[in-house]
């Protein structure tokens, strides 16, 4: 690890300031036992909450193309989450937009790692297809096991740092990779929950603080050559790493699809006792 943090020497650019993010959430990364767990599938912005975007928005239609993929592994067993997800209006600061909902009992104990793959998203203003495979990872029982395991996704960020075992402050590191393979220089937009969100009333809370430019609402960084890179994240709470376009020349209705790798990991507050 301290080799990784020496090479991954990385450089913050500004980058596109409302970049989309789609979030995989539930409260709690990191679970004392095993339980039910209520999860939010949303399209936003989550720093800015700029807007709230419809899931799998086409082009040429006014309908919603579904999810296409939603799993969960445990202890290298793959159980399929689709038919767990119950659409919903899902209601931002500014607007609503098509989301999800799903329950899951997180019983055993371990690593659940959590993926959803989305349909493609119409990006108007680019004229592009976006699609992005996002990775979420809950922990019970303090039970580390499969957490990271290379999945060999299409677009994937392999975790070199537990995502639910982060302390405010810590590094958080990971390896951008597509089809299994790592990805050179690969361009990593970060970005903060900025708010919290109400699962009862599918909703966003309002702003927990103010960027001082908007450089700062989303970050960039690029990979090292290895694909590897590292932040230090600065504020506890939820974070998501997203990598940019990592299979080019692929097409969705004959536009352009950009495919992302997207992970949310947790940094948790170092709280002294009195």
């Amino acid at each position: 690890m301290k080799k990784l943090l020496l090479v991954s020497i990385l450089f913050l650019i500004t980058t596109n300031t409302y970049a989309h993010f789609q979030m995989l959430y539930t409260p709690n990364l990191a679970l004392e036992k095993g339980k039910y767990i209520q999860i939010r599938q949303v399209f936003t912005h989550p720093f800015e909450d700029k807007y709230t975007l419809n899931m799998g928005k086409q082009h040429d239609s006014n309908e919603f193309l579904e999810v296409e993929e939603f799993y969960v592994i445990n202890k290298k067993k793959k159980t399929d989450l689709k038919s767990t997800l119950k659409a919903i209006q899902f209601k931002g600061n500014v607007n609503s937009g098509h989301a999800y909902e799903s329950k899951y009992k997180a019983r055993k104990m371990g690593d659940h790692i959590m993926i959803l793959k989305a349909a493609p998203f119409y990006e108007e203003n680019q004229d592009i297809y976006i699609q992005q495979i996002v990775k979420t990872i809950i922990n019970v029982a303090a039970a580390p096991t499969n957490w990271s395991d290379d999945l060999k996704l299409e677009a994937e960020i392999v975790p070199l740092v537990k995502p639910y075992a982060i302390w405010e402050g810590s590094n958080f590191a990971g390896i951008v990779k597509a089809q299994g393979k790592a990805v050179p220089y690969a361009n990593v937009d970060i970005t903060y929950l900025n708010r919290d969100v109400d699962i009862n009333n599918n909703s966003m809370g309002k702003d927990k603080i103010k960027a001082p430019n908007k450089v700062f609402i989303t970050l960039s960084l690029k990979a090292n050559k290895n694909g590897e890179f590292n932040f230090t994240i600065p504020k506890a709470g939820f974070w998501a790493f997203s990598a940019q376009d990592l299979n080019k020349g692929k097409t969705f209705k004959g536009k352009k699809l950009k495919q992302d790798a997207l992970i949310w990991v947790e940094a948790k507050p170092i709280i002294e006792i009195n």
